[in-house]
């Protein structure tokens, strides 16, 4: 059983719902983001998200392409980032890291290497946002030989057809996008959420995460209570922007606010 499989099972078991932060690998400067990773952990997380730099992202909006700008500014490259993975296994052995990012940096490595090179520096997963299932057999294949889970993203506009594709494709877990746009955009409305949630599970039994607009412990404890995964990026990129200049300050912003998340989740 994978680390994020075993994750899952484990929460379920005492009826908790995941925390899954996000952060963008060397933002606002590399030497930072492995300490960062550890207090995340200390502060409540379950499983890590951790961006790769890229220059031309689809999916996230202005706070994460921020993010990916001060991190490239440090020529924060994929090697690094599986750098920084292989460094926070040093001192944490169980916690799930999922690199989220996008398939140039990959293609360019080639999928056989990166999936054998992420396998070895401790990822336990890998979400690609600009490939669709139906251009995934290549990477999956590789992901999958070397025991790493394939996330995909499902949307507010995925019909019952796309679902059954991404079911299909996908391993760990499947990361809704609860509205329309870009990261960190707009507000849920969480009887929608609650709905298109319900139309995924009837055709998977894999956990469910959330993520694209949770931005406070109000809004993560509601959607703790249909959700199997709270994802939460945009909130934490926000706080490292306006700390970006005092980095020893960081930490202990990223922990404030995931620690008030995690205890309005408990507390539901």
């Amino acid at each position: 059983m994978s680390r994020i499989s075993a994750c899952f099972a484990d929460l379920k078991a005492q009826n908790r719902t995941a925390l899954l932060p996000f952060i963008t690998a060397g933002d606002p400067q590399p030497g930072i983001t492995v300490g960062l990773m550890h207090d995340l952990v200390a502060a409540g997380a379950d499983i890590i998200e951790l961006g790769v730099p890229f220059s031309d992202p689809m999916a996230d909006g202005p706070v994460i392409q921020r993010a990916s700008e001060r991190a490239l500014a440090h020529h924060t490259s994929l090697h690094d980032v599986l750098g920084m993975v292989k460094a926070f296994r040093e001192q944490d052995d169980a916690t799930p890291v999922i690199l989220m990012g996008y398939l140039n940096p990959v293609e360019v490595m080639g999928y056989e290497a990166f999936a054998r090179k992420a396998a070895g520096a401790g990822v336990d997963g890998v979400l690609t946002v600009d490939v669709p299932p139906e251009e995934s057999h290549d990477l999956n294949q590789a992901l999958r030989s070397h025991a790493l889970d394939a996330i995909y993203l499902a949307a507010p506009t995925s019909h019952r057809h796309r679902l059954e594709m991404i079911a299909d494709a996908a391993s760990g877990f499947i990361y809704y996008v609860s509205l329309k746009g870009v990261t960190g955009s707009a507000n849920l409305v969480l009887d929608d959420v609650a709905a298109k949630l319900q139309e995924i599970r009837e055709v998977t039994d894999m956990p469910l995460g959330v993520g694209f607009g949770i931005k406070d412990a109000e809004m993560a404890a509601a959607m703790s209570k249909i959700a199997d995964a709270v994802v939460v990026g945009s909130a934490l990129v926000s706080r490292i922007e306006a700390n970006a200049s005092k980095p020893d300050k960081i930490g202990a912003e990223l922990k404030q606010l995931l620690q008030e998340m995690r205890t309005a989740m408990d507390a539901v």
